[in-house]
């Protein structure tokens, strides 16, 4: 079995689409477009992760969706961390369709101060999320890797998901892997936090890149965080600024040099509790 761990849907008026660099994507995607991209490479099973609309009900009609769609595994819902009702939002969820397929919330922490998950209320989003038995997944710029390690370090009982390796500067060389190097370290070694093999091509040189740019951020992550807290990702349609679904999980078979068990489909299962039978 292949479980993609990361994949987005979306329609074209997403607000954050409106940047004009992000054209070539501004459309709709759906399951439709979907499935026959995983047919052909092989995938069998995803997560289908929030897209930034930054609503609830992007989340109910996600998980929704995933109740009559066989290949959607989990469903991974927006929710702010600063939400006063926070608990109820997540109850909510889990009372609607689909409901028993939410697996983790990410907030899109990207777009906050790099110290955004120092804060109080924001830590005590967390712990919620942690205590309803959820994944807490986080997506960051490489500058906030710091506050992510001081989070997960401040609660162990929670499972952080790392999005995208942290989008390290793969555009900037030997400067990006170096900057990373040392940030995403601390970060893994908390045993609480896994983190994706994803979203790499996006951060690179869009018009050109290869496998080989991608492939030192990738051994460095299986050093310091092991085969068994790594999941593949495809970052569709995100991908699609830069390669197709099929490139992109090709590019990561090539790199691991093949398709290590745990790295495309046991971390997702473990993490994720996904009934994938």
């Amino acid at each position: 079995m292949i479980i993609d761990a990361h994949h987005h849907f979306w329609t074209a008026d997403y607000a954050w689409l409106a940047d004009p660099s992000l054209a070539a994507i501004r459309r709709d995607y759906t399951i439709a477009n979907l499935r026959p991209l995983l047919r052909e490479a092989g995938v069998d099973r995803t997560v289908l992760v929030e897209a930034g609309r930054g609503d609830n009900a992007e989340t109910s009609d996600f998980l929704a969706l995933a109740d009559k769609t066989p290949e959607i595994a989990g469903v991974t819902g927006w929710a702010s961390l600063t939400d006063p009702d926070l608990a109820g939002t997540l109850a909510r969820y889990r009372a609607g369709p689909g409901g028993h397929l939410l697996v983790a919330i990410r907030d899109q922490i990207q777009a906050y101060p790099d110290d955004h998950l120092d804060r109080a209320d924001v830590r005590a989003g967390l712990a919620t999320v942690a205590a309803a038995g959820l994944v807490n997944e986080v997506v960051v710029r490489v500058t906030q890797l710091p506050s992510v390690a001081r989070a997960a370090a401040a609660l162990p009982e929670s499972t952080f998901v790392l999005d995208h390796l942290g989008k390290p500067r793969v555009t900037a060389g030997a400067d990006g892997i170096r900057q990373w190097h040392q940030l995403i370290a601390p970060v893994a070694a908390l045993p609480n936090v896994v983190a994706k093999v994803s979203g790499l091509v996006a951060e690179a040189n869009w018009a050109t890149w290869t496998p080989a740019d991608l492939r030192p951020f990738v051994l460095i992550a299986v050093d310091l965080f092991g085969t068994d807290r790594l999941m593949f990702g495809s970052d569709w349609p995100v991908c699609e600024v830069a390669a197709s679904y099929a490139r992109v999980k090709d590019s990561v078979v090539k790199v691991f040099g093949g398709t290590p068990a745990d790295v495309f489909a046991e971390t997702a299962i473990r993490t994720y509790r996904l009934d994938v039978t």
